[in-house]
């Protein structure tokens, strides 16, 4: 029976309602996943939600006592403002946050937020994965505001000029703020930390003499006019196999070939410079911008210690916040720990200096000829290589010398909480990188001979460091482990032209540890 031409087109009208139908059907329910799609970005795009997964204990408040919530413009800055890429940049921020957003949430189920190491996370190293610079200059597209101050406008040109030769970030200079840190200042110190200017100094403390030295043994040296005193290791003289064989794990090229090395007997310090030493010399030196004596490096001509111009005010604090005391003085360049020497020398009528390369390495060695003063293997130290994805490396022995990047929680530790080394010495591996008084040349040992006596390099445009720092693999803090400075890049964000030749912006774990001359020898 064929169908008549009625029943044909209601049979056509009904499928084109069903279609109908179904094309509304879809449109809604595309709007209904769009638009829940979008509520469920916005609601998990609020500050109360970034708080659900993120337990630091104190990210609210510092957030709310912040320049980005307290600020001239009562402009109110969100976590997503400064986290996630800007939203312009649609597939870059939704992208991001998707990312982070299961991240942290796997985190949140877990993981213990009592295991974190909340200090350790706030640190610039580890906030520029989390802050895209992008964002920043999402917001602050006016570099120059009104108001801003000269230092400021400096700053800002320098970071116009250099941003991608440098690769700068903004929050380089302004890591607090989105989260306020008391400890954190990128601004010209004032006075010294921890003492007010007010204060009244109580002098009847000082040191009238410093002390004699009537024998080769240990000592401890008392600065005069200050209240500040350290001691002194007798290290006596010998002959050392100095470098490492290509036997041992880790070696490097500039560490070879392995060569007798004689040293005359001296004196050097049981712990690296601290905070309570340099900021004496700060305070009996600092200049404002002088002509720094270029007598610095001529063995104390000048017999005159006023006329030493000491450092400048650094910008920031930097201690950065993590303890003064005996904690290792830090971030100050070679020129400013050879004008320590300097000044100690002429306070103390001793010869202070820095150590050659030779006296270090012998000194950390202790008398022991393996790759650390104590008893190891540096492939079961060490977080490199293949089997590290599949079995932790060790720490037992290790963390009970060195302070390294498997027990520092990113920053330096007071020296109390290591054991020495033989000759007394502590921290002489780990905590922070020590200068020598040699230029580093990488062909060096391979120049001097196989037989050499109290070696000196004075050719080359860097200075050897040794001993690696808080935050080294265990491969680097190796006896044998040779560095060296990266000037220009350990001044990188310093905007001030020319640049300070007194403090490094762009490193921390470097110091110094001073040497005395025997002359009785």
């Amino acid at each position: 029976m064929t169908m008549n031409s009625s029943e044909h087109y209601k049979k056509k009208k009904n499928f084109f309602a069903t279609k109908k139908f179904m094309f509304g059907l879809g449109i809604c329910l595309g709007a209904g996943i769009v638009i829940g799609a979008y509520k469920t970005s916005v609601y998990f795009s609020s500050d109360d939600s970034c708080m659900m997964c993120h337990v630091h204990p104190h990210v609210y408040d510092s957030w709310k006592l912040s320049k980005h919530v307290n600020n001239g413009s009562g402009t109110l800055v969100h976590c997503i403002d400064c986290h996630l890429p800007p939203q312009s940049e649609t597939w870059a921020h939704y992208s991001a946050k998707m990312q982070l957003g299961l991240k942290d949430a796997w985190s949140y189920f877990t993981k213990d937020s009592a295991d974190f190491h909340w200090d350790q996370i706030s640190e610039l190293e580890h906030a520029v994965g989390y802050i895209p610079n992008e964002s920043c200059k999402d917001c602050h597209q006016n570099l120059f505001p009104e108001g801003i101050t000269n230092d400021g406008i400096t700053a800002h040109l320098y970071y116009d000029e250099n941003e991608e030769k440098l690769d700068l970030q903004c929050i380089s200079c302004h890591l607090d703020a989105g989260h306020y840190n008391p400890n954190y200042n990128h601004a010209k110190m004032t006075g010294i930390p921890g003492l007010q200017a007010s204060a009244t100094v109580d002098t009847s403390a000082f040191y009238k003499e410093a002390t004699p030295i009537t024998s080769f043994s240990d000592y401890t040296e008392c600065i005069p006019g200050t209240a500040v005193s350290f001691n002194m290791k007798a290290i006596p003289g010998g002959t050392f196999q100095m470098g490492s064989s290509e036997k041992e794990d880790f070696h490097k090229d500039d560490e070879s070939p392995v060569r007798n090395v004689t040293v005359k007997s001296f004196f050097m310090a049981e712990l690296e410079v601290t905070w309570d030493q340099y900021w004496a010399f700060y305070g009996n030196t600092m200049s404002e911008g002088r002509t720094p004596p270029e007598e610095v490096y001529a063995n104390n001509s000048d017999p005159n210690v006023d006329a030493i111009s000491g450092p400048t005010p650094p910008f920031g604090f930097p201690d950065q916040g993590w303890g003064g005391g005996n904690r290792p003085a830090i971030t100050m360049t070679h020129y400013a720990a050879e004008t320590f020497c300097q000044w100690l020398s002429k306070k103390t009528g001793k010869k202070y200096r820095l150590p050659t390369e030779a006296e270090w390495e012998y000194a950390a060695r202790g008398g022991t000829e393996t790759p650390y003063f104590f008893s190891g293997d540096p492939a079961d130290f060490s977080d490199q290589g293949f089997w590290r994805k599949f079995f932790a490396a060790k720490t037992d022995s290790i963390s009970s010398y060195v302070i390294y990047a498997k027990n520092s929680q990113n920053k330096t530790q007071d020296p109390e909480v290591v054991k020495p080394n033989p000759f007394g010495l502590k921290n002489m591996l780990g905590n922070v990188m020590e200068y020598c008084a040699d230029k580093y040349d990488p062909e060096a040992y391979k120049k001097s001979g196989d037989n050499v006596s109290d070696p000196l390099v004075t050719e080359g445009t860097e200075w050897v460091v040794r001993g690696g720092n808080y935050t080294s693999d265990a491969a680097d803090v190796r006896c044998a482990a040779r560095s060296c400075t990266q000037h220009d890049a350990w001044l990188k964000t310093d905007p001030q032209q020319p640049k300070s030749i007194w403090w490094y912006s762009d490193i921390k774990g470097i110091g110094f540890r001073v040497v005395c001359e025997y002359e009785n020898q």
